[in-house]
């Protein structure tokens, strides 16, 4: 009874530290006087401060350290008091410094603004640490390390913080603008459901399944956001760069103390997050007041989102496998010890990150998560979407990452052979992992190469879309709202640049050639060792095994994250990955075809909306459509994003189907709906894209940089 009546008092004394916190932050970022500012500056700190004599008394109680502990707070207040006072005193008589004179913006400035968030920071962790002493917790009456990490990984830290945050959001909110408010909603809720905060069986597994659902959550509401309103302020922009980095660093430290048992880095993450949350909102008016610029236009911002969002998933993707697999992830991640010669430790280093790298994101859990974060774009996405033909294959794209990614090689496999190895794991001969690698039983070599067939002759009849828009797990990441929206970078990148267009450019020779030759060589070298002619390995691992897995559990994530920089769908685009070469070898002998239904509509089309809305940067299609009526590509991959973009419902992908009803006298699809556009809109289109109409008809498409629709500019949300 007693211990209960303990912890009711302590924790009423950690919800008034919470709410007076909450008000004192409001009251300086609505401060629009020197004087109030610096008063609520102050008033942190002399919670602070008190909270020090506090602690010096109960680590030793004693009459003795009473005295002590009342003289350090009464010094510590009047050594804060000081340079209050003489900070007003210079400020005497300025405009705007007077306790009843009003200026038009809060006066509280970037520097004193990060000052706010280290008060606030300092008054919890000395509330906290003297909670714990108070609670009688032993962890935090030792050495400086322990001390910190005990007390930020606290209750009475992690909550209090979490409380502050709901509370601060509530007073601030007719400031905020209205997407500031969501992500710091979304932020308390993720800190409420910290792991390390109770411990035990119950609680750590809860918390972690809960804070991953609203991360996850976090992270579309983020990239939603992103599509809706390409305008962002650099302060909004900044505070979500660090606010992804800070969520990244958090989550491999909440793997580090869940694998290793320590909770340093988790703690020190929970501390960076603390200071970018209270030094952005202590200044509400930065968000509305700074000029807005499309984030398209910012290609090392959009890296910098993207890397921050995806460390944050990795280290997510392998907490989760711990945590829902221990028997095969605790203890299973091949760590070198990091120790020796600085050589040695650097190759250990670079392999254990190629290694939790990889072994994180070719898990099931990360691939459900992917899965959950990328396919709610895509359904933002399928909503959207108005082509009937279009809205079947992103339905029958997602139904493939589900089986595909999730439930045949994760799920089915393991109920069915429980003591087989993962088949991502196993050299055959197949789709993703090579040509010819391992010596295979009858049965199981007739079931690969019908795979091959039935494949192929899916690509010849249907395009290489089977593959590389529907079987494929890429699309299910490029073609979501946000990503989808990115393909932008494909004409505003100069090494995307060099990639557009259907023509084989020089790069997209060598990339393709450099990416053939190491699945021969990897899946020669593969046989050789099945055989016992060769005995190579690549850090015991099979060649092929290894090459699939640093292609697509490790560089496809790389160069998905490099999206500004090396364009969108650039698996495609780049020609790298080799499952798609080889669909593309079917399609070149296959029906599969873009076709026009009236080759003047083209010709009139003043905005080339077909070409821009190209996922893989086809800008010559419109030189084909006015002159053939039709364009065929190895490097389409039927994403119909220019169907959907063209807005005289003038395209359509012609296939076996429509071979089929010419065949037989029929027409191949539908009339167009829309009427053409008005005459003489060449010039237009010429002057739109710095190109004579004669280059047009040609087919010398020059798109510009950006887009026209990245250019536009949108209202940033209130």
């Amino acid at each position: 009874m007693a211990t209960e009546t303990l912890l009711v008092g302590l924790g009423l004394i950690a919800a008034g530290m919470a709410g007076a916190t909450a008000f004192l932050v409001r009251s300086a970022a609505e401060a629009q006087r020197r004087a109030r500012s610096w008063v609520a500056l102050y008033l942190l700190a002399m919670m602070g401060e008190m909270w020090v004599g506090v602690i010096v008394y109960l680590r030793a109680p004693s009459i003795g350290s009473l005295v002590a502990g009342l003289a350090v707070s009464g010094v510590l207040m009047v050594a804060t008091v000081a340079p209050l006072l003489g900070a007003l005193l210079r400020a005497r008589g300025a405009p705007g410094s007077g306790l009843g004179e009003g200026i038009a913006a809060p006066y509280l400035g970037p520097g004193l603004a990060v000052l706010l968030a280290a008060l606030v920071l300092v008054s919890e962790f000395l509330m906290s640490w003297g909670l714990l002493l108070a609670q009688g917790v032993p962890a935090v009456s030792g050495g400086w390390l322990a001390v910190f990490v005990g007390t930020i990984n606290s209750p009475w830290f992690v909550f209090t913080m979490a409380a502050e945050m709901f509370l601060t959001a509530a007073l601030l909110w007719r400031l905020l603008p209205r997407a500031i408010l969501t992500v710091l909603l979304l932020q308390a809720a993720i800190m409420v459901f910290t792991p390390t905060a109770l411990g035990g069986t119950t609680w750590s597994p809860l918390a972690i399944y809960a804070s991953s659902a609203l991360m996850i959550g976090l992270f579309v509401f983020l990239f939603e956001y992103l599509y809706r309103y390409r305008q962002l302020s650099a302060p909004f922009g900044d505070y979500l760069v660090e606010l992804v980095a800070v969520y990244g660093l958090m989550m491999a430290g909440l793997f580090v103390w869940q694998y290793f048992g320590d909770a340093t880095a988790f703690a020190v993450a929970i501390v960076l997050e603390m200071v970018v949350v209270f030094a952005a909102v202590s200044r509400p008016s930065r968000f509305r007041d700074a000029p807005s610029t499309p984030w398209q236009l910012r290609p090392a911002w959009t890296f910098a989102l993207l890397s921050g969002v995806f460390v944050a998933e990795v280290c997510m993707g392998a907490v989760l496998s711990v945590q829902l697999d221990p028997a095969a992830y605790l203890g299973g991640f091949p760590f070198l010890p990091l120790a020796g010669p600085a050589g040695t430790i650097a190759l250990n280093a670079l392999s254990n990150g190629f290694w939790f790298f990889a072994t994180a994101a070719g898990s099931s859990w990360f691939l459900i998560m992917m899965g959950l974060e990328m396919g709610a774009l895509v359904v933002f996405k399928f909503r959207e979407t108005k082509n009937l033909e279009n809205r079947v294959r992103l339905g029958l794209m997602m139904g493939c990452y589900a089986a595909f990614a999730v439930f045949y090689p994760s799920l089915y496999f393991a109920l069915l052979y429980p003591n087989q190895p993962n088949p991502s794991t196993v050299p055959f001969l197949g789709w993703p992992m090579g040509i010819g690698s391992y010596p295979l039983a009858v049965g199981v070599f007739g079931a690969v190469l019908l795979t091959y067939v039935i494949t192929g002759a899916l690509v010849a009849l249907f395009g290489r879309r089977v593959v590389c828009a529907v079987f494929c797990t890429a699309p299910m990441m490029y073609l979501g709202t946000t990503i989808d929206s990115m393909k932008s970078f494909n004409r505003s990148s100069p090494i995307a640049r060099k990639y557009l267009s259907s023509r084989f450019s020089s790069a997209y020779s060598i990339t393709l050639g450099l990416v053939m030759v190491a699945l021969v060589g990897t899946s020669v070298l593969s046989y050789l060792d099945s055989i016992g002619a060769l005995s190579v390995y690549i850090q015991g691992t099979d060649p092929s095994v290894f090459f699939f897995i640093a292609s697509f559990s490790v560089g496809w994530y790389v160069l998905f994250v490099a999206i500004p920089y090396a364009g969108n769908y650039n698996c495609v685009t780049m020609g790298w990955c080799y499952t798609g070469v080889i669909a593309q070898a079917f399609q070149k002998i296959g029906a599969f075809k873009l076709k026009v239904r009236d080759k003047q509509v083209c010709k009139d089309c003043p905005t080339l909306d077909c070409a821009k809305g190209c996922p893989v940067g086809l800008t010559d299609m419109v030189g084909h459509f006015r002159q053939t009526g039709e364009f065929r590509s190895t490097k389409c991959c039927g994403v119909g994003d220019c169907i959907e973009d063209c807005p005289y419902d003038n395209l359509y992908i012609s296939d076996i189907r429509h071979t089929v009803r010419r065949w037989l006298g029929r027409a191949e699809t539908r009339p167009r709906r829309t009427g053409a556009p008005t005459p003489g809109p060449r010039a237009v289109a010429a002057s739109f894209v710095g190109a004579s109409p004669g280059a047009l008809a040609e087919g010398a498409v020059l798109l510009p940089m950006a887009g026209s629709r990245v250019a536009v500019a949108r209202p940033q949300v209130p």
